[in-house]
This record gives structure tokens, sequence and C-alpha cells, in this order.
């Protein structure tokens, strides 16, 4: 996710301190390196390395540098593994230039090789860098800064924001698309920032800069410009009232429903990503000649592989075995060998049993790839080739948006590995904003009288089965209920017996499935229990269910990833109605290390 601040002020002054504290206020947002850039008169004044803040602070004294303008920077790895050289601020050819960025540029390696070929100085694998060339290729050709800014905008793919700054100037310049950005305006100062931890202990006086607009920071004033045409924006600052701890979680009062309402963005950044990345090609190819293929996975990372499964079978006409990482070695080890493929999933790249696993089949010779949201973690470097998340950090220990881009991600190689047009998911974030926008209501109507309940059942078929193993594990982790994800065909099997008067059973229904969940909502309700379907406006549903949450229409595989955000709408409203923190359930950590 990262996190960028820079600074501009009226004279040389020790600016050090004020991004070192600049950067510790951002580090919710997760970070593997860090650095600090000063700029004045002639000069700039870079370091950085991999590490905590106070590490990399101390090692580099941070603290003593000096200058009238400063940018700092926490990088999350997206393009190249976390290093010094690969750490943010970055510098242009000649080192006249100094910028870092938030967010993914996603045709970077193909602008790395076109800065290479045109003769300039590339230091790094990292994006944040490609942001600095793009500016200096316009500079060079003798284009001002904010033409500058605005021709590299064309040229830079994918959702981001940065700032970048260059001697001899007394300014800072700042761009958004995608990523966030925000202005502050103090007594002598100015300063833009990813998101306002980093600014409120300066000033309280801010301007919320929009997708599109090129800002231009002196220590008295800002501008803002139009990328398209340049024409100046007028925008009045507002004043901030809330608490610290309010702006950092979003203005929401928990981490886990900013979180649950930040994977729409998630989702695009994973698309962009994987839509065009080489290694998803380098996977896809194994897999096409592979004698089997195995989605290997714990937890919420299994029950992506599960959907994945699905994905595979209806999307590419390819079976795929999802398996749970600890059992893999048991069931299926003394089977593989060479020819076969495994995806090892993960969203902290470090789960232990996902790692013996990966060690147990590399040792018979299998191709392993990975799927993770940490990079530079071990799943990541033990995999021949492993793909990212681009969910940024997760603060609460319940996964939401690692989940539905694990999810995506396996959209997107199934819809490769089928010869399908992957432009047909970009209708998918625009369907999980509506989503949570619509069913928001629908769903707090219905916690008062579930939470009378601490036992129930979430049914699903088909690609929303995942879907429903999924929310009984988030109803399970954070409302300490017992609720048990089943396939709806199988609960005539013997769990019907539990069903009593008023007996909740939720029902994730597909657009294709409704036949079959409305013979399963039938067995629940001519016995006296209460059937809640979660899905896409169907009068079948509507004249069967006992209470019904709608989606928005889509395509069966889009529908069923949008099942699960009702789901966990539900999971996190339901704990805070029983009193419990849902970023923090008891007993349970974010990175499981232990057998």
């Amino acid at each position: 996710m990262c996190g960028i601040f820079g600074i501009v002020t009226e004279k040389e002054q020790r600016l050090g301190p004020i991004l070192v504290e600049a950067a510790r206020r951002l580090t919710y947002r997760g970070y593997d390196s860090v650095g600090a850039a000063t700029l004045s008169g002639g000069r700039i004044d870079l370091r950085k390395d991999v590490g905590r803040v106070d590490e990399v602070a101390e090692k580099h004294r941070l603290a003593e540098m000096t200058g009238q303008r400063g940018i700092t920077q926490l990088r999350w790895a997206t393009f190249g593994e976390p290093s010094q050289v690969n750490a943010q601020p970055h510098l242009d050819s000649d080192g006249d230039l100094v910028g870092a960025h938030n967010g993914n540029v996603v045709n970077n390696v193909e602008l790395r090789q076109e800065f290479m070929a045109e003769g300039m100085t590339v230091r790094s694998h990292n994006d944040g860098e490609s942001c600095v060339h793009a500016v200096e290729r316009y500079i060079d050709r003798g284009h001002d800064f904010i033409e500058a800014i605005r021709r590299a905008y064309g040229d830079l793919q994918g959702d981001y924001a940065y700032v970048i700054g260059r001697i001899h100037d007394d300014k800072l310049y700042a761009i958004k698309k995608g990523s966030g950005l925000v202005i502050g305006i103090g007594e002598g100062f100015t300063c833009v920032s990813s998101d306002l931890p980093s600014i409120l202990p300066l000033t309280r006086t801010i301007v919320r800069v929009q997708d599109g607009e090129i800002i231009t920071l002196w220590a008295d004033r800002v501008e803002l410009r139009s990328v398209v045409d340049g024409r100046l924006i007028e925008r009045q600052p507002e004043a901030v009232t809330e608490t610290m701890e309010a702006v950092q979680k979003g203005g929401y009062p928990h981490f886990m429903l900013k979180e649950i309402h930040e994977q729409p963005q998630a989702a695009r950044e994973v698309l962009h990503m994987l839509a065009g990345s080489s290694e998803v090609e380098t996977v896809l190819e194994r897999m096409r000649t592979a004698r089997q293929v195995y989605f290997i996975g714990c937890g919420t990372s299994y029950h992506a592989c599960l959907a994945g499964a699905v994905y595979f079978a209806q999307l590419a006409g390819r079976a795929a075995i999802p398996v749970l990482a600890p059992q893999f070695i048991p069931q299926y080890l003394p089977a593989v060998g060479p020819q076969d493929v495994g995806l090892f999933v993960s969203q902290s790249g470090e789960t232990k049993d996902v790692l013996n696993a990966l060690q147990a089949a590399g040792d018979r010779g299998m191709a392993c790839y990975g799927l993770a949201n940490v990079i530079g973690s071990t799943l990541t470097k033990a995999t021949a080739s492993w793909l990212p998340l681009c969910c940024g950090y997760e603060i609460s220990v319940p996964a939401t948006k690692t989940f539905t881009n694990q999810v995506m991600a396996f959209l997107i190689l199934a819809m490769r590995l089928g010869g399908r047009d992957v432009k047909a998911l970009e209708a998918i974030p625009e369907l999980m904003e509506r989503t949570l926008e619509e069913t928001a209501r629908q769903v707090e109507a219905i916690v008062p009288w579930l939470n009378a309940w601490n036992d129930l059942y979430c049914l699903g078929y088909g690609a929303t089965y995942p879907m429903a193993l999924e929310g009984a594990l988030k109803l399970k982790e954070i409302t300490y209920a017992h609720c048990e994800g089943m396939l709806s065909t199988e609960f005539k099997h013997g769990p019907l017996s539990a069903v009593t008067k008023g007996y909740p059973v939720l029902f994730a229904a597909g657009p294709e499935d409704v036949p079959l969940i409305v013979s399963g909502i039938n067995e629940v309700t001519c016995r006296g229990g209460r059937a809640i379907a979660i899905g896409p406006e169907d009068a079948r549903l509507r004249a069967n269910a006992s209470d019904m949450i709608t989606i928005p229409q889509a395509s069966a595989m889009a529908s069923s990833l949008l099942t699960v955000l009702p789901l966990q709408l539900l999971s996190y409203h339901l704990s805070v109605a029983r009193g419990y923190d849902p970023d923090f359930p008891r007993n349970l950590s974010k990175t499981l290390t232990v057998d």
C-alpha cells in the first residue's frame, strides 16, 4: 500500500525530525523499507534502507537531514524485492530529480526497458523510479514541469500517486491517479501525503485531491491543475475535526470495516497488475501441459483455492485440485512429481502449513508457484514464480480484501487460461462498490434477531460454496458463534436435524443455481427454520426465503464473489452488536508460523 509525504518550507531547516515523525504516522499502512530525501539549492540528500522506521532512522541519521523541501516514503513491495536499491525515494538519471510514489504502475517492466533504451540510468526494479523517469523523459525534451507531468500521466498505467521535486527549485509537485493524496496548509509550509495521520500533527487545514489533478506546492500556497488540459482548479481548504485514531481508520469505527470497503479498489489494482503480467503467462504455460494442477492453502486462502478450482473448470475446462496444505502431504504427496504444478496460496507468505507443503512438493520435483500479499516473504522466495495480491497492508486479523483479491487472481488466471478476454472482469470492482452500498442496510436489519442465535449454518452451491465457507469462517472468527459452512445439497444428509423454530440458515445463491437453492430453502422453512437468501434479485428466491439480501445482477462468476461481501458485513455488524472487537478476535493472529 505504501505511504508518501512531502513538505515545502520557507527556508532551509532541519526537516529530518518532521520526515521521521510523518513516516511513523504512516506505518499502519504496512511497509518493508523506509526512505527520505531533502532538497535545498543545488543538492539532494537521499537516505533509505530496508527495515522499520526507527531502525532506518538511527542507521542513516535521518533526523539530521536538512533542507527547504523534503520527501519521505514507506514502501510495501510490489515491483522488486525489499532492498536498499528498491527502497524509495528515487533519483532520475542525473540526480537532478527525486520522487516517491504510492500505488502500482502496472506497465513498469515495459517502461524500464524503454527508459534504458533511451539511455536513462535505471537503478532499481521499483515502479516508483519509473514515475521519476517518466517525468525526466519530458523535461529532457524541453517541457516545463507541469507539462512533463501531464505527458507522463499518459505513459504510467495503473493506480498511483507521486510527489517529485528538483534541485534549483523551491517547489514540490504531486499528482493523484487512483491512490490517496491530501494536501496540508500550515503557517510557513505546505505538505502533501497519502493519508491524514502524517499531516494532522502539523496542521488541520487540508485540501482533498481528486484523481487527475496535479499539485504544485510552494511554502505559502498550493495550486491545483487538471491533468487533462492544464486548467486551474479552485478548491477551498477545509478543517479536519476527527481524532487521529478515527483518521487512521478512514473515518470507520474499525479497520475491518475500512478494509471491507477497500476491496473494490484492491480488486482494481490486482486486475490491472495481473491482466498484463508476464509472470501470469509463465504460470499458465506450465499449467497447460501439467498432468495435475493443485491449489494449496489454509483457512481463508483454502476457500479461495476452492473458488479457483470452480473457475478453472468452468472458464478454462481445466481440472484443478484444491487441498488444505496439511492434508496435501498425506493425501497427494506420494503421487506428485515433475509433471505436476502446485499454486501455493498465503496472504502473509509465511503460513507454516503452506511452507511445509511447498518444501515437500519441491523435494518431489513439482513445479511450485506462489500467490501472496507480502513480497519478500518466504513463499515468494521459495517458489519458481509468484503473483502479488496488491492489497497493501491488512491490519484487521480477519482477512477480507486479501480473500477477494485471491479470488480475483484465480478469476484472472482462469480467464486467461481459457483464452477469454479479462476485460470482462473490469466491471467487478464497480459491482463490489454497489454491493457494499446496497446491502449495508439489508444486513443491519437482520442483525438484531440473528444476534440471539449462537448456532447457524451458511450454505452455498458451485461457485458460491467457497463463499459460504468463507462467510461461516468470518462469523466464527469474530462473533464466536458456531457457524458451519456447507454445500447446500449436503445439508439434508444429516445437519437438517438441527433445524428448529426460527433456526437461521444463510444461503449464498448464484443466478444459475436458484432451483437447487430454493429446494434447500424449503427444506429449512417447512421445518420452522428461517432461511436468509443472499443473491441477485429473483422472484423464486423472494417467494421462498424468509429474508433476502439482494446483490446487483452480474455474471455467474462475478455474482459468486459478490455474495461474500454481505457475509463479511454481517459478521462485522454481529461482532460489534455483541460488544467484541472485530479487528483483534481472541486466540487468533494474522500470520500462523507454527505447525
